[in-house]
């Protein structure tokens, strides 16, 4: 009886270890989001939900990134980093073509190209300490192109998307 109540008092233990690694990983190191909106199609959908890398993330162009909802939305944003502080974006509606650094980019994950401009001046030199994004639905995107979002600052970068873990069938890591 004895045995039993020590091993018993392992799996306790166990577990609750295992729930506090769970709890402070998800808490500190990853975040789990809901896709709001279809402003990242055709690479996410709404109501997707993905895990995000949180600690220690540095914004790289390209990243799925999410940001805090400091501006007038209520839930996360998700969109794209094209440029960081530094570099500047020119986006010409005529042709659709976005340059970083006077380099047409290559976007074979995007929607359409760009027709909708906002109303933000190009080209744009992207302040230092910020990050200019866009929407893969570029013309169903509210992002930097438009003067409420702007170039983000850095610090209100959430984290890295990094996997979809529903809807089950599109289960997978984020490109």
């Amino acid at each position: 009886m004895k045995k039993r109540a020590l091993d018993l008092l392992e799996w306790y233990e166990a577990l609750v270890f295992a729930l506090v690694l769970f709890v402070v990983g998800f808490s500190f190191l990853f975040r789990i989001i809901l896709v709001n909106g279809s402003s990242m199609h055709p690479t996410l959908e709404p109501n997707d939900r993905l895990i995000i890398h949180a600690a220690g993330y540095q914004p790289q162009r390209g990243d799925v990134i999410v940001l805090d909802a400091y501006i007038d939305y209520v839930k996360p944003l998700v969109k794209r980093i094209i440029a960081l502080g530094g570099d500047t974006v020119d986006i010409d509606a005529a042709t659709g073509t976005v340059s970083v650094n006077g380099q047409a980019l290559q976007e074979d994950y995007i929607a359409e190209p760009i027709r909708v401009m906002g109303d933000v001046e190009f080209p744009l030199v992207v302040p230092d300490g910020t990050v200019f994004v866009l929407g893969d639905n570029r013309n169903g995107s509210t992002d930097s192109r438009d003067s409420d979002v702007g170039c983000v600052d850095a610090r209100d970068v959430l984290g890295k998307a990094v996997f979809r873990i529903s809807p089950f069938d599109r289960m997978g890591v984020i490109q």
